[in-house]
């Protein structure tokens, strides 16, 4: 991918990646929990989402979320996106995503994060989008993304401090990955 395909892809992320924690049930799984999942609508034609949720390893052993499918996506990753030298960066974890024992992970904006990518149709509110989560451990487990509204920034409509002003984010919704 070169420099500008990057830099769009990032852009795209970050304008679909602020939204609220939904509603979604909790999961459980081996000694994980899994909870607060949820993703964000996607405007029509959008072919990239993020997936956000909150990872609680009870156990005395560590796990590792090594794969993600859906239907809605022809591909979906697990992503950081981290500071370097004042530069957002975002990459697939290719060897996965630890989840270490008696701690907690969370898959939020700006951070961790589940990438779908090649998505069939739109998100939109209220869905609820199957998505499948393998762990290395714990094995496949079947959660749900509740998707809130286009611009959701928090439950109840509330913000979350410490996230970017939407209104100053390029609009790279309809961008083709």
């Amino acid at each position: 991918m070169n420099k500008l395909s990057r830099i769009l892809a990032l852009a795209a992320l970050s304008a679909l990646a602020f939204a609220a924690p939904g509603r979604a049930d909790d999961v459980k799984v081996g000694d994980l929990v899994i909870t607060q999942a949820w993703s964000r609508a996607t405007p029509g034609g959008a072919k990239v989402a993020g997936g956000y949720l909150t990872i609680e390893n009870k156990g005395s052993a560590p796990d590792k979320l090594v794969g993600v499918s859906a239907e809605i996506a022809g591909k979906i990753e697990v992503h950081e996106m981290a500071m370097d030298n004042g530069v957002m960066k975002m990459r697939p974890l290719d060897k996965g995503l630890a989840i270490e024992p008696g701690k907690t992970v969370k898959l939020a904006p700006g951070g961790y994060h589940l990438m779908m990518q090649e998505l069939k149709g739109p998100l939109k509110q209220g869905d609820r989008v199957p998505v499948t989560l393998q762990f290395e451990k714990a094995g496949k487990v079947a959660i749900t993304l509740d998707v809130q509204a286009v611009g959701a920034q928090a439950p109840g409509g509330g913000e979350h401090g410490g996230h970017m002003d939407m209104k100053k984010m390029p609009d790279h919704s309809g961008m083709k990955m």
